[in-house]
This record gives structure tokens, C-alpha cells and sequence, in this order.
């Protein structure tokens, strides 16, 4: 390796690291200050909070990573050309491309590492935060029930103003939610004046007694016409107890580990997975649709043939039966068809929530590939980027660095959402921010080394108000002088 291919790369190192690090507990104190809110006072070790936050560290590398890729370029090729460093490169006669050689080399290196660190770090650590969490919440239970938002455990929502006592277990103001297996809404709510959590050792049950509130159900009532009419039942209570399963928060098998959530597989896993749960969806589907033909066949196929022939080629079977027949019959097709319609309404809604687990696990598997070409694409823009500009420091920098990130995040952020309530496919959705930038990283790469440049022209934002700070000053002279 050349002295200046060394060179090159121990500055960028340098403050690749330096950004790494600052933009790594930035984001750390960012993402778990409410799991600090939760951890501060219940008496846990320092080791046990020390634990707490390397497990639940690692997933903040996939959002860290490309920003101080980007940061760090723009920073290191903006100081080498405002120093006029690229100049006396230049006449030397290494361009643009050969100095990057010896920096292309470690950020392909680079994604090869988040890829696997991705694969197999992230979900190790994930699976022990949670394991982590539940030995915690087994401790101390009123942990999983954080103060003024509601906490969500398995179909069950809820939400305490205050809580008091010495584990948290006293709570004040108690809000519960719970949703329909159907996903039609709440099912029933709960408001409570205050409520008392009890857990037993070794026991994934937490009990909970509620005090002085009222019960809200919603009725669903056989009549499809009535449900139209939204009825409910209300009941006051003095004291309610409810069991809340803590399964539902973190899923162990019979050895009380947790076995399976998406973030926790490796690409292998999540390829089986992937393959089982659309099996099993076809075959819902294929169940679904095979029950439905049956069940219209069954209901239209006359019982008897008395008339002779087809009975499908009569004009009217009504009028071969009595009066009072009629309405009988079109009683029946009435009701059948509205409970054809509730069924094929709550069977949709079932096959729409496995889709959506499916896009998940599609998402998380896309991500582990996103997450190494994200290194590659935030270089490709930060280092001509900063070529270009050339303004190295904090200031400028940043900037378009931070403008650069928040496009990405958004999009990315975006994309993952409507692909995972299945509105466009889990691959477009994870990857449309890599594909709207990857131009700009071409444009941009392309112009730099071929010494083109980019004019930055700010006049638009600057000029109205140079042009009416003038005028100002104008009529202040103008004034004076009368």
C-alpha cells in the first residue's frame, strides 16, 4: 500500500470513528429513553442495566452505520479539497478515482461485515434483550406497563397515569383495551380508578385487581340488520380481576425461552419460515374458497325434483311453490347470504393478517441486504459529494448529510410500511429508497471524477432577504437625511 492510499485512509478512519462513536450513544440515549425511565429506581444492578443496553444496542447499528459512512465522507473529501489537497494530487496526475482505491476496498469490506453482523449478531442480541426483559418483568412486573401511553400485550392495550409503591405494582387511572380476535376493534374496555399488579415466581401469569370502574362490551348480535345499531353492555364493579399473559409479550417455548420473532432469525430461518407460512396460506386460501363453492352449491341444488328435467331451465321455482313457501324460502337465501358475507368478511380479514406476517418476515429478510448496500451507496454520495462542495469541519458538512439521511430514512421508513399492510411488495418497499438515491450516487460519483463539479447556487434563499435588508436601509438613510 502507497503512502498516499495510507494516508488517505487513516483520515477517513479517523473521523469514521470518531462520528461512529458520537452518533452511536447519540442514538442510544435516543431510541431507550423510555426503557431508562422504566429501569431508573427499581433497584437492578449496575450489571443487569449494563446488560439491558448492550443487548438492545446492536439493532441501532443499521441506522448509525450509513449516516457516519456519509458524514465521514463528505467531512474527509471536503477537508482533502478545501485544503487543496485534490489539487496537488490532480498534478500529480492521480485523479479523483484512484485516490478513493484504496477506501473502495474497506467500505466493500465494510458491507461484507454489516451484512453478517446483521445476520448473525442482531438476532442473537435480540433474542437475549427479550429474554432479558422477561426475567426483568418476572421481577419486576410493573415494568411492562410504562406510565401515560398504552402498552400493548397480546390483544390487550393498557394505560396507567401513575404508578406507585415499591416494584410499581400500585397503579392509578387504569385504561384497558381489548381487541376483537376478528381485528373488528375493541372488544371490551376497562376504566378503573386505580388497580394492584400481582405476579407470582416462576409464573407467566400477571394478575391484575381493579378497583372501583366500569366494563364496556360491545354486543354482536346474530341479526345482521342490528349490528348496524352498535349495541353495548356497561356493568360498574367493584373490584375485577384480569389475567394477563406474559407469553403474549415475549413467546417461550416449555423451557420458557423465547423461540420465535422475525427480527431474531437468520437469513436461512427466514427462508424456511418464508416458505412454511405461504404453504400454510395456500392452503387456508384453497380451504377457504373450496367451503364457500360448497356452501352456495348446497344452498341453491334443490332437495326434490318433482317437475321433471333441469331444474336450473325453470323460468321461476318460485311460483311452484305455495305462498307461504315463498317467504320461507326467501328467508333462507336471505340469511344465508348475509352469513356468507360475515364469513367471507372474517375469513378476508384472517388471510390479510397472515399476508402481512408473511411481508414482515419478507421485510426483515431484505433488510439484511439493504443494511451492506447502504454502506456502499452512502459512500458513493458522501465522497464525490464532498469533493464537490469542498468544505470539510462540522458545518456545511453536516447538512447535507443530515438533509441526505432524513430522504433515505423516510423513504425507507415508508416504503417498509405499505409493504407491510401489503399495499405494494415487501422487495419494493424495502428497497425504494436505495433505488430513488442510487442515481443521485451515480450523478454524483460521475461528475467528481470526471473533475465536472456541481454548482450549489443558495442565491434563491439568500437574495429576498439581501434585496429587503437594502431597502430597509434605504428608507433608514432616506429618513435621516429628511
Amino acid at each position: 500500500m502507497k503512502i498516499l492510499d495510507r494516508y488517505i485512509l487513516k483520515s477517513f478512519l479517523i473521523t469514521f470513528a470518531t462520528v461512529f462513536v458520537i452518533l452511536f450513544f447519540i442514538f442510544i440515549l435516543q431510541g431507550i429513553w423510555l426503557f431508562i425511565a422504566e429501569l431508573a429506581g427499581k433497584d437492578l444492578d449496575a450489571w443487569l442495566v449494563f446488560q439491558f443496553l448492550l443487548f438492545y444496542s446492536p439493532k441501532m447499528i443499521p441506522l448509525v452505520l450509513p449516516l457516519s459512512i456519509l458524514l465521514a465522507s463528505i467531512m474527509t473529501f471536503g477537508s482533502f479539497a478545501e485544503n487543496y489537497e485534490f489539487a496537488a494530487m490532480k498534478s500529480s496526475g492521480i485523479s479523483l478515482k484512484r485516490a478513493m482505491q484504496s477506501l473502495n476496498i474497506f467500505i466493500v469490506l465494510l458491507s461484507f461485515v454489516s451484512f453478517f453482523f446483521a445476520n448473525n449478531v442482531i438476532p442473537k442480541a435480540e433474542y437475549n434483550f427479550v429474554n432479558l426483559r422477561k426475567e426483568i418483568f418476572h421481577t419486576k412486573p410493573a415494568m411492562a406497563i410504562a406510565e401515560g401511553l398504552f402498552n400493548k400485550i397480546g390483544n390487550i392495550s393498557i394505560k396507567v397515569n401513575k404508578k406507585s409503591g415499591e416494584k410499581g405494582e400500585q397503579l392509578q387511572g387504569v385504561t384497558m383495551h381489548e381487541k376483537s380476535n376478528l381485528g373488528t376493534g375493541n372488544k371490551s374496555v376497562i376504566k378503573a380508578k386505580r388497580g394492584l399488579l400481582i405476579n407470582e415466581e416462576n409464573s407467566n401469569i400477571l394478575k391484575l385487581d381493579l378497583f372501583d370502574g366500569y366494563y364496556y362490551e360491545d354486543v354482536m348480535p346474530k341479526n345482521y340488520e342490528e349490528r348496524k345499531r352498535e349495541p353495548f353492555a356497561k356493568a360498574a364493579f367493584k373490584k375485577y380481576r384480569v389475567n394477563i399473559d406474559l407469553t403474549a409479550l415475549n413467546p417461550v417455548d416449555e423451557n420458557e425461552k423465547i423461540t420465535n420473532t422475525n427480527t431474531m432469525l437468520t437469513l436461512n430461518e427466514l427462508n424456511f419460515t418464508i416458505d412454511s407460512l405461504e404453504t400454510n396460506l395456500k392452503k387456508d386460501k384453497l380451504s377457504f374458497a373450496d367451503n364457500i363453492i360448497q356452501g352456495t352449491d348446497y344452498a341453491l341444488k334443490p332437495r326434490h325434483n318433482t317437475a321433471g328435467g333441469d331444474p336450473y331451465k325453470a323460468k321461476d321455482l318460485l311460483s311452484l311453490m305455495a305462498p307461504d313457501m315463498q317467504y320461507k324460502v326467501l328467508e333462507i337465501a336471505k340469511n344465508n347470504i348475509t352469513s356468507l358475507n360475515y364469513s367471507i368478511d372474517s375469513n378476508s380479514a384472517d388471510l390479510l393478517e397472515k399476508q402481512k406476517n408473511i411481508n414482515v418476515h419478507w421485510i426483515v429478510l431484505h433488510e439484511k441486504f439493504v443494511v451492506a448496500f447502504s454502506c456502499l451507496l452512502m459512500f458513493f454520495i458522501g465522497a464525490p459529494l464532498g469533493a464537490i462542495i469542498r468544505k470539510g469541519g462540522l458545518g456545511l458538512p453536516i447538512v447535507f448529510a443530515v438533509l441526505i439521511f432524513i430522504i433515505y430514512h423516510f423513504i425507507n421508513t415508508f416504503g417498509k410500511k405499505v409493504a407491510q399492510e401489503n399495499g405494494i411488495p415487501p422487495f419494493l418497499g424495502t428497497w425504494m429508497a436505495s433505488i430513488v438515491l442510487t442515481p443521485l450516487a451515480i450523478f454524483l460519483t460521475y461528475r467528481a471524477t470526471n473533475d465536472i463539479g456541481v454548482m450549489i447556487n443558495f442565491d434563491w434563499i439568500t437574495l429576498p432577504f439581501q434585496k429587503l435588508s437594502e431597502k430597509l436601509f434605504k428608507n433608514n438613510n432616506n429618513q435621516n437625511g429628511n
